[in-house]
């Protein structure tokens, strides 16, 4: 008898089921508290120790401290904040520091129970329903490593902007920015990030450092060097009421949206501190050091960020945002910056964001090769077998950071579209790493909640619960805002493209799995065995 054309098609999702069920990895029972010691901890989780232990907790603060990059951050979405005028952009920017202090201390929790380098994906399986996990852990691994690539090329493009905003001063106006040139110093930005991240691990953690104190130097500089140049060239400081009270509009959206809008000014530069998780098999005392990384970093530049703007605020010329926002050079900050301290010192200090903001790329370079190292050796990304091998004298996956940078640059050809497509491509950034760090916290609340063994870092199990709830509220909001164009005119040049890229993504990798990729990954698996990578 012939089967019924809707038991026809269900046949063969349940026996794709079946076989995805019988396949997955074991879970583990993982308890930071009782681990002897880092490789300890690590082999109760399911892997060798592969990379070796240079980070400090110093230096893992270093590596999200300068991936976030304060000030060359700040300076690339200017003309985000300032659509909400000086005290939207203030204040704005307060708001959403706190919520990302939330999501921050969330995940610090998560990390310091579990902290491995593929950290999201593999806490995405250990607390999701058994009949999900798989296929939940496969999509947040892609969509977590593809925000970080999108991370790369949004920090290596704001990088390239930079220095040709600092030639076309220099020029004297006299030089042509078309988006062929942006794309080449793109590419020579990331070409040259990738060879830096193949040093050993020593002298990448030694990198963290340098850029850490080159970021505060240059901050330090800012600070100083903007005021006295307003009172000396502009004379006058604006009011208290324009820094903190007057919220303007700049764009053809309600005040009270826009003000929503342009909190991706902080979402954005406060953001890839996941990397202090990516850089766990690498970190001294793991369990304490990552979540220090993660909450120091973003607390100190919520605190610094703060006084940049609120210096910026009292300098800019208040009846000129309009126009500054629409500078010849492309870049409003270095707009603000000339007009009060003119064309040397804008030069001067543009060159010095230019040189921190590589550094930037360079340690979220770093953390992303991590990322897919994780994911390769849990055979989840195509070419697993080899991207996952280790240089064995450098220990470091040399593989995984070409493999990073070329898709970083393939991925960086959409901006030769338009702004449109360079601008989803940024938010695909924000969009994906909050789906990625939600969606555990999520499961640690819901299915995983008596799997949760709390590390050295922990709140307590009601505010723990508060905080957590806040964060996946946050992180939803966050999601939905970033899908919004800048203006309610909408046309293919102003259209936000981040749904089309960010859902596509997400769907992409579900039907990939589902077609194929089920064959091979099969969740985090165990490598502790000497046949390599095997059930947990």
């Amino acid at each position: 008898m012939p089967l019924n054309p809707i038991e026809s098609i269900r046949s063969p999702i349940r026996t794709r089921i079946s076989a995805i069920k019988s396949t997955q990895s074991v879970i583990r029972n993982i308890n930071a508290k009782n681990a002897l010691g880092d490789e300890k901890l690590l082999a109760e989780i399911g892997y060798k120790q592969e990379l070796k232990r240079t980070f400090s907790t110093w230096q893992e603060f270093g590596i999200a401290y300068s991936i976030m990059g304060l000030l060359p951050s700040i300076s690339s979405l200017t003309g985000t904040g300032y659509t909400a005028g000086p005290a939207g952009f203030l204040w704005s920017w307060f708001v959403s520091s706190i919520f990302i202090l939330s999501v921050g201390i969330s995940m610090s929790e998560l990390a310091s129970a579990i902290p491995t380098s593929g950290g999201l994906y593999y806490w995405t399986f250990y607390y999701a329903p058994e009949n999900y996990r798989v296929p939940i852990s496969f999509v947040i691994g892609l969509s977590n490593s593809m925000a970080l690539c999108a991370g790369l090329v949004s920090i290596a493009y704001g990088n390239s902007e930079e220095i040709l905003a600092a030639v076309y001063l220099t020029k004297d106006g006299d030089f042509d920015i078309t988006r062929g040139k942006i794309y080449g110093v793109f590419a020579a930005c990331v070409l040259a990030q990738a060879i830096c991240t193949c040093l050993s691990s020593k002298h990448v953690a030694w990198l963290q450092t340098v850029s850490a104190i080159a970021n505060t130097g240059l901050i330090v500089i800012y600070l100083i060097a903007l005021p006295v140049g307003t009172s000396k060239n502009l004379h006058h400081f604006n009011s208290a009421k324009t820094i903190f009270v007057e919220v303007q509009n700049y764009s053809n959206w309600p005040i009270g949206f826009q003000f929503v809008l342009s909190m991706m000014t902080a979402v954005w530069t406060i953001g890839a501190f996941d990397s202090c998780v990516h850089m766990s098999e690498e970190a001294r005392n793991a369990s304490f050091g990552v979540p220090i990384g993660i909450t120091g970093s973003i607390s100190f530049c919520g605190v610094v960020g703060f006084f940049i703007i609120l210096c910026t605020n009292a300098c800019i010329k208040k009846d000129q945002i309009e126009s500054i926002l629409n500078t010849d050079t492309g870049f409003p900050m270095a707009q603000i910056i000339y007009d009060s301290l003119g064309r040397k010192w804008t030069i001067a200090l543009m060159s010095l964001m230019s040189v921190c903001q590589w550094l930037m790329g360079s340690s979220i370079l770093t953390a992303l090769s991590r990322q897919v190292w994780a994911f390769a050796r849990d055979n989840g990304l195509p070419f697993a077998s080899f991207v996952k091998v280790v240089d064995k004298r450098l220990k470091v996956p040399i593989r995984a950071v070409f493999f990073a940078s070329s898709v970083g640059l393939i991925l960086g050809c959409l901006c030769l579209a338009g702004s449109a497509a360079s601008n989803a491509l940024f938010s695909l950034c924000v969009s994906g790493n909050y789906l990625a760090w939600c969606t555990p916290i999520f499961l640690r609340l819901t299915s995983g909640k008596r799997r949760f063994n709390p590390g050295a870092f922990y709140l307590g199990h009601l505010w723990s619960q508060v905080n957590s709830w806040i964060t996946c509220l946050w992180g939803l909001f966050i999601i939905c805002i970033c899908m919004f164009p800048s203006s309610i005119g909408v046309t293919k040049d102003t259209m936000n493209y981040t749904c089309a890229i960010s859902c596509g993504v997400w769907l992409l990798s579900a039907v990939y799995y589902y077609v194929y990729k089920y064959k091979y990954f099969h969740g985090p698996c165990s490598n502790l065995s000497p046949g390599g990578c095997s059930r947990c």
